[in-house]
This record gives C-alpha cells, structure tokens and sequence, in this order.
C-alpha cells in the first residue's frame, strides 16, 4: 500500500516485470531507457568531480541506481529515498532478478521514508538529485509528491545542492508549467526528450536543471 491507502502491485508476464498503482502502470522492465539516461544525465554533469554524492528519490525497478554506479567511481556515494517498503523487498527478491546487487553496493544509502524529508534536512549535500517519484509533476502515486513538485519544494532542493550540481526529474510528458517553476527557483533549465525504450516510439522527458 502507498502512504494515502492506495495498493501497489507487481506483476510479471513473459519474463517482464511491472509496478502498478491501483491498476494503473508505472513502470516496467521492458522500458527503461530514459531512466538510465537519468543516470547518465547527472552523472556526466558531475564526471570532474572525484567524490560526488547524489540523491535518487524512487528506487523503482533498479535501472536509475544501476545506471549511476556504472559511470561513478568508488569514492562516489548515492542515497536512495524509497517510499514504499514492498518495492525495497521486490528489488531484494533474488527470483525477479531486479536492483538487489545495486542495494548492496557499498556506494549506496538506502532510506526507507521520503525524498522530501532529505531534501529538507541536507542542505548543500548533495552534488546532484534526481527524482523518479512518479510519472510527473502531478503526484499519481500519493498525494505528497504532488508537492515535491511546487515552487518551495524546488527551492528547498536548489538549497540541498551544491553549487554548480543539478536537479534532474523524470516525467512522462512535457510540462512548460513545471520548467518555469524549477527557474523561478533558481535553476538553469533545459529539457531532453527520449526514447522509453531504444528505437521506440513512445518518448519521456527529463528537465535539467543546473545550480
């Protein structure tokens, strides 16, 4: 269950596994380009320092924390802010073949709680923040992401950065609205479109914005 009572799924078919919130898909194996391209994202940004620390709000299926500990290097330290406990025990499950490894890694902190709180409570200590928390700026899995995305809570997340990191947030769509609010709270915006899966037609977005 989510923190508002909703139920959280996981379903396999054919070997692909996907995360469902009161029957409606969040997220799957068989699409995960753009959250590795995430990963990509910030951690290019970051490749001149030598022992950056980043923030990943959603563990998902894996693909995000696994993506960044492949370009980071082993002085690197990533905390993960999951909220959901059952998505924690899928990832662990050795049978679904997930993100358990990438948990284990040395390099990580994993939080059971959320982002938000993190956020709030680590000024300047992150060299980068990436969230995944849902499928947007509009908050589908509980109502408190809803305002991981407003105005102060992008200014509560300029301040946890460090000068000269960034803030990169997946969405399902493109949202102008959302890309205002990051800069009328101090960002450097720009935005990338790719593709959910290589060669496929159906595109996210992820807008970065720059300290």
């Amino acid at each position: 269950m989510t923190a508002d009572g909703r139920r959280m799924t996981l379903h396999e078919h054919d070997g692909a596994f996907q995360i469902s919130i009161a029957g409606v898909p969040l997220m799957s194996t068989r699409q995960h380009h753009s959250e590795r391209r995430l990963a990509a994202v910030a951690c290019d940004h970051l490749r001149s320092r030598p022992a950056p620390r980043l923030l990943i709000g959603g563990l998902g299926l894996g693909f995000t924390l696994t993506a960044a500990l492949g370009r980071l290097g082993p002085e690197a330290k990533v905390t993960v802010a999951e909220l959901v406990p059952a998505v924690i025990e899928w990832n662990r499950n050795p049978a679904y073949g997930l993100a358990g490894s990438a948990i284990d890694d040395p390099r990580v902190e994993l939080v059971v709680g959320d982002v938000a709180n993190l956020i709030r409570e680590r000024r300047a200590g992150f060299d980068a923040i990436l969230l995944d928390v849902d499928n947007g700026a509009s908050g589908l899995t509980t109502a408190s992401n809803h305002d991981l995305y407003q105005t102060q809570s992008l200014h509560l997340a300029r301040v946890a950065i460090r000068p000269g990191g960034c803030l990169v947030v997946w969405s399902t769509d493109n949202d102008p609205v959302f890309v205002e609010r990051m800069e009328r709270a101090g960002f450097s915006v720009t935005t990338e479109r790719v593709a959910a899966y290589p060669g496929g037609k159906l595109f996210n977005w992820l807008f970065v914005g720059v300290c």
